[in-house]
C-alpha cells in the first residue's frame, strides 16, 4: 500500500513529526509515502533518513496552493529535488503569496469585530505558512480562553478538534463574511515552472467542494503539462472516484492515491484509510519524471 498525500508538523496544519509518520507507516505495512506539506519541503531530507531507517520508502513531494480561475487548485509534485535552488524560488513564491492572504483574513476578521492578532496566528503557524484552518484554530483557542460566549457553538466535550474546519467554513470560505481574494500563484504558472523541480504535476483532490475540476479543466491543464490526478482521497465519495478514474485513463493521466491525512485537525481523516494506492502508482510517476 502507498498514500502519496501526507501532512507533517512542517505545515502548519499538521501534526506529526515526519519520524512520527514514518513510524505510523512501518506499523500499516506500507511501502511507500510521500509526505506532501502545504507550501514547503521542509520535512526533507529528514523524512527521507527517517524512512530508511524504517523501511519505509518516502517520496519527497509538496502540496502548493494556486489559482486556476476564481478558484483554489492544489497542485502535489511527488519526486521533487528538494534541493534544486527552483524548487526554494518556487516554494517561497507561493509562502509569500499564502502569508500575504492570512494578513488579509486576519485584518478581515478584525474588521467584522472577532478578536484574533496576527502574532496569535504566528504562534499556531510557528515557521510555516499559515492556512485557513490554522487562523481558525488561533481566533478559536483565544476565544476560549477569554470565556467568550459568542463562540460557544463551536465547541463540544466530544468535538473540539472539528471546530476550526467549521468555523473556517462559515467565515473564511469564498463568499463568507471574512472571506478576502486569493493570492495564490496562477496554476498555469506553477506548471511551467515544475519540470525545473524534478516533480510530476498532480492535481490533488479534484473532487474537492473548493475545486470541482471537470473534464474541460483537466484537458487545459493537461496541455500545459500535467501528469496525474489523485482519484482516490478522502474528498471523493464512490461515484466521484469512479468518474475521475474515468477522466484519469481518457486523458493518459495517472491515477493516484493520497489521504491528506493532518492528524487532529482533520479528525475524519484516519491515517491509512485510503488503501487503493498500489506501488505501480509510484513507478509509473518516476517513468513519467525520467521522460
Amino acid at each position: 500500500m502507498v498514500d502519496l498525500h501526507i501532512h507533517s508538523n512542517k505545515s502548519s496544519d499538521g501534526a506529526l513529526s515526519p519520524a512520527e509518520i514514518v513510524q505510523l507507516a512501518r506499523r500499516k505495512g506500507m511501502r511507500a509515502i510521500a509526505i506532501a506539506d502545504h507550501d514547503t519541503t521542509a520535512a526533507y531530507p529528514d523524512a527521507v533518513l527517517q524512512g530508511k531507517k524504517a523501511g519505509v520508502e518516502v517520496i519527497p513531494s509538496v502540496e502548493l496552493t494556486t489559482r486556476f480561475g476564481k478558484r483554489e487548485f492544489h497542485l502535489l509534485l511527488p519526486l521533487i529535488d528538494w534541493k534544486r535552488p527552483q524548487v526554494r524560488e518556487l516554494t517561497t513564491e507561493v509562502a509569500r503569496r499564502r502569508i500575504v492572504e492570512a494578513k488579509d483574513r486576519v485584518r478581515k476578521l478584525n474588521e467584522i469585530g472577532l478578536d484574533v492578532t496576527w502574532e496569535d496566528v504566528l504562534v499556531e503557524a510557528g515557521r510555516h505558512p499559515p492556512v485557513g484552518v490554522t487562523i481558525a484554530l488561533a481566533l478559536l483557542k483565544k476565544a476560549k480562553n477569554n470565556g467568550d460566549s459568542f463562540f460557544q457553538r463551536y465547541y463540544n466535550a466530544e468535538k473540539d478538534e472539528f471546530a476550526p474546519f467549521r468555523f473556517y467554513e462559515d467565515y473564511l470560505m469564498p463568499g463568507k463574511k471574512a472571506a478576502v481574494p486569493r493570492r495564490a500563484m496562477d496554476l498555469f504558472e506553477v506548471l511551467q515552472s515544475a519540470k525545473r523541480t524534478g516533480g510530476v504535476p498532480v492535481l490533488a483532490h479534484p473532487g474537492a467542494a473548493f475545486m470541482q475540476a471537470d473534464i474541460t479543466d483537466l484537458k487545459r491543464l493537461k496541455a500545459l503539462g500535467l501528469e496525474g490526478l489523485e482519484v482516490y482521497t478522502s474528498y471523493h465519495d464512490g461515484a466521484q472516484t469512479a468518474a475521475y478514474k474515468d477522466m484519469a485513463d481518457e486523458l493518459g493521466l495517472i491515477a493516484t492515491a493520497g489521504s491528506d491525512f493532518h492528524g487532529p485537525l482533520k479528525p475524519g481523516v484516519p491515517f491509512g484509510c485510503i488503501q487503493d494506492g498500489t506501488y505501480d502508482m509510484v513507478e509509473r510517476l518516476r517513468e513519467r519524471s525520467l521522460s
